[in-house]
């Protein structure tokens, strides 16, 4: 029935891709307030990772970015938004409590390093 499907999560990943990046599952249904546990692995020798989500329609916004295990760059998402990044580099992502405001297209992208976000410039 109707009702059943506007109570699913839909998350979208990208399966492997040609840079190397690799997460999984590459495709995700959860019911509302199910836990999502997404996974990347980065490039080999890539220290850096980073999350995005987005949305129909949208372009991508950033989650978070880890570099050598710590977070660098945290975007503008609730706390039931947590990652990790591995002693292997690769990393973890997780959405406690799914809401329906979270179906979307989740990409991972991996670097070699990151600058330090107090050096970073941005340009408008």
């Amino acid at each position: 029935p109707r009702t059943q499907l506007t109570k699913r999560v839909a998350v979208c990943l990208l399966g492997p891709v040609d840079a190397g990046v690799t997460q999984s599952p590459t495709h995700l249904i959860k019911t509302r307030g199910q836990q999502v546990i997404l996974r990347c692995s980065p490039i080999s020798g890539h220290t850096s990772v980073s999350w995005y989500q987005q949305a129909l329609g949208q372009g991508p916004h950033l989650i978070f970015e880890y570099d050598r295990k710590e977070e660098r760059v945290r975007g503008n998402f609730p706390d039931r938004f947590s990652g990790r990044q591995f002693p292997n580099y690769s990393s973890e992502l997780n959405v406690n409590a799914s809401e329906m405001g979270d179906s979307a297209l989740y990409l991972c992208a991996s670097s070699l390093a990151q600058l330090p976000a107090e050096s970073l410039t941005f340009c408008i």
